[in-house]
């Protein structure tokens, strides 16, 4: 299976870049990743709604080039379904098992994600009703998505 994680930005802090491509390392056992950074916009302080909706516009746009029809796109939404480890480990499972040979995560910017993203997406994830910075949620999502493949191979992990 190929895992696609689609970001806005760029990761500046070199202990998140560490743990990324430790994770990255570690998940080359299981499936082919590929992360996708597309390029963020800059948000003024006090923004009003429209012009963030035009810079969450531009950035979908960015999103939107690299996504194919064949591919199953799981948004990261705050108000998305929140799943167990173990319920996330049978989601990538029954994917596989269906046929979708291509997942792609999709992590918005700081302000999130454009409406075009969201009608394109097939699962909206949340991990938590907390907000998190966008950098931070690509380490947490790529161990997750580690730990859901060693739970689906019968692998010890850590509880």
């Amino acid at each position: 299976m190929k895992i696609t994680l689609i970001t806005v930005g760029k990761i500046k802090e070199k202990y998140l870049r560490d743990a990324i491509a430790e994770y990255s390392k570690r998940l080359s056992r299981y499936c082919k990743l590929e992360i996708i950074e597309v390029a963020d916009e800059k948000t003024p302080d006090q923004a009003s709604e429209t012009v963030e909706d035009s810079i969450r516009s531009k950035e979908g746009e960015r999103i939107l080039k690299y996504i194919r029809e064949d591919m199953y796109v799981i948004t990261l939404e705050i108000g998305g379904s929140m799943l167990s480890s173990e319920e996330f480990a049978r989601k990538i499972e029954t994917l596989g098992i269906q046929g979708k040979s291509s997942i792609v995560f999709v992590i918005g910017g700081s302000i999130g994600l454009g409406k075009e993203v969201l009608k394109r997406s097939d699962y909206a994830l949340s991990f938590s009703k907390m907000t998190f910075p966008h950098q931070l949620m690509r380490v947490i999502l790529l161990e997750q998505v580690y730990r859901g493949y060693r739970i689906i191979t019968g692998e010890p992990y850590h509880k």
